[in-house]
């Protein structure tokens, strides 16, 4: 009877330590394509969250960027995302002609990183200069109903150019429009991501280019979220001249039901890792604590907020 009792008295202290070992908390990193800027950063930040957040297990996922990123969160199919300013306040507000079903009203704010560029490229051969001489051109606008797709949208429509006016529209992610340009499929391709993006770095080292203006004027017609910036020369090869574009903030967005010591320690590490996220890519030298809240479409998680408070910005 008695050692009965002790194996008993012994089962139940180990049933009831079972529960104090808490699992791995898993952080899926909604990323994009492989050769833009969304995924080496990703790639980064999973290093950083393994290194210095313990019990989680980080993972990088490839997608289509914003607009499945910000459905995948929505979800629960992932953690923290990357996404243009644009798409997560029209996700936010549920626009069907964005591609979104409804409402996505468990996204949350974690922070603003860095600017994203609307590159126009054209070959030197194709004779594109300007925006309007996309028009009977063939041009790759991003994966469908991407961040880049739609800002490729209201791009051109700014500009008095509608996608039946092009010769060809393809929408492919950025490697392979690229590799069509290369082999003279396609004359042109819009990029929407930071400065130095590896696809038009590699396509700038294959062919001659022309970087396309997109005049003040035609951002002024937009406005907000969308702004006036500048490409700097030596860009890209063969890019000798400052080239006028336009720009849109990227946001780091989670889950409203993820934990608030989860999401405030990934919002300290993603601050404190600066130097890591500039050597995977020079868009991320953008990141600081100065502008992390600048025109947040949505409400920030609590945790995030925590942060913030603690650094003196949030009352």
């Amino acid at each position: 009877m008695k050692r009965f009792l002790l194996t008993a008295l012994a089962a139940i202290a180990l049933g009831q330590a079972q529960p104090a070992r808490a699992a791995d908390t898993f952080i899926n990193i909604l990323t994009g394509g492989t050769s833009g800027v969304y995924y080496p950063l990703g790639v980064a930040l999973s290093k950083i969250y393994t290194d210095k957040i313990s019990g989680t297990r980080p993972s990088v996922q490839a997608t289509k960027a914003s607009v499945e990123n910000l459905t995948l969160l929505q979800s629960g199919k992932g953690e923290i995302a990357f996404t243009l300013g644009d798409s997560l306040a029209l996700g936010w507000a549920g626009d069907a002609e964005a591609g979104f079903k409804g409402k996505l009203d468990k996204l949350r704010g974690v922070a603003a990183i860095y600017p994203n560029y609307i590159q126009v490229v054209a070959s030197k051969s194709s004779g594109i200069k300007t925006l309007a001489d996309l028009k009977g051109k063939r041009l790759s606008v991003g994966a469908p109903k991407s961040g880049t797709e739609l800002n490729a949208r209201t791009i051109l429509a700014a500009a008095g150019i509608q996608y039946s006016d092009l010769g060809k529209v393809e929408y492919l992610p950025f490697a392979e429009s690229v590799e069509l340009m290369k082999n003279r499929q396609l004359d042109a391709t819009l990029q929407s991501a930071g400065l130095g993006v590896a696809a038009i770095r590699d396509l700038a080292s294959a062919v001659e280019i022309n970087v396309v203006s997109i005049p003040a004027a035609v951002v002024d017609k937009i406005g907000a979220p969308y702004v006036k910036a500048t490409i700097p020369a030596d860009t890209y090869t063969g890019q000798s001249e400052a080239v006028p574009a336009a720009a849109v903030v990227n946001y780091l967005v989670t889950r409203a039901d993820l934990s608030d010591d989860i999401v405030y320690a990934m919002t300290k590490t993603l601050f404190e890792s600066s130097a890591d996220l500039i050597a995977a890519h020079q868009a991320a030298k953008a990141i600081s604590l100065e502008h992390a809240q600048d025109g947040m479409p949505v409400p920030l998680h609590p945790g995030a907020a925590r942060f913030y408070k603690e650094k003196g910005l949030l009352k």
